[in-house]
């Protein structure tokens, strides 16, 4: 006999009626996740630093019958991502899935780069992973349901680059903490984290890269496999599925999504 329920199949990548937490959500992955949970039937609580932005998130997401709502926050500030998160609670009710999506980088060498621009950018990127992931842990141990994370860190995670001291190094840690996390989290209290690394994806910040006959453009495809640079909707996928069922017996993952760039 099979062990395998037709409901399960049937039900086991939906993340209708669920509380999707997402931070960066005014970024350009953000955004694209914040609306695939929308419209994946999820309950969308976003998050970010431009009010502005933020609210004009809300008002094109409710124009498509997305449930929605946003709080401004910092995600390296204890304080604001308590007031974040019990916003969303008052709102919705719980936390089920959180995707971190904010980031930044000052690309610059070690001898260029001042101490303090290479701290803004581990407390950007690894700090307020911490900070986010233990606040909506504690959350949904409270709720006693368990819940899924999902981290965007980078393939720079895994290969050094010059100017990247700050970035490789606290994506690179983000990913050893989303290992850890599993470790404390999964098997206690039900609670799955995995990271997506991608490699790079069209922004404002990136656009530039995106120019087919540029030197840049040609270096990139001879390391993607896949022949061409991201999109934000080529990571919709993958986060859906860390969110759902589906992927219930996959935690501490660090997840390629980097169109084959780190297997060459």
């Amino acid at each position: 006999m099979v062990a395998v329920e037709k409901s399960f199949v049937s039900n086991m990548f939906s993340v209708e009626g669920k509380v999707a937490l997402v931070t960066g959500a005014t970024g350009a992955l953000g955004c694209v996740l914040a609306k695939a949970y929308g419209y994946a039937g999820a309950k969308v609580f976003m998050t970010g630093r431009n009010d502005k932005k933020l609210k004009a998130l809300e008002n094109e997401f409710k124009a498509e019958g997305i449930d929605c709502a946003y709080a401004i926050a910092d995600p390296a500030v204890e304080g604001q991502v308590d007031a974040m998160i019990q916003a969303c609670v008052a709102k919705y009710g719980e936390v089920n899935i959180l995707a971190v999506c904010h980031g930044y980088n000052k690309p610059a060498g070690v001898l260029e780069q001042s101490v303090e621009d290479w701290q803004k950018i581990m407390d950007a990127d690894c700090k307020s992973v911490y900070v986010v992931t233990k606040y909506v842990a504690e959350q949904m141990v409270r709720q006693g349901k368990g819940g899924k994370m999902v981290i965007v860190t980078s393939q720079r995670s895994k290969r050094g680059m010059a100017g990247y001291t700050g970035y490789c190094t606290s994506k690179g840690g983000a990913d050893l903490m989303v290992n850890c996390l599993a470790c404390d989290l999964t098997a206690k209290y039900g609670i799955n984290v995995n990271s997506l690394c991608p490699t790079v994806f069209r922004s404002e910040l990136t656009e530039w890269m995106f120019d087919p006959e540029s030197a840049v453009y040609k270096n990139f495809l001879v390391r993607e496999p896949v022949g061409r640079l991201a999109e934000p909707s080529d990571f919709v996928g993958y986060a859906l599925f860390l969110s759902s069922a589906a992927s219930d017996f996959i935690t501490g993952a660090n997840c390629d999504c980097s169109g084959g760039y780190l297997v060459v």
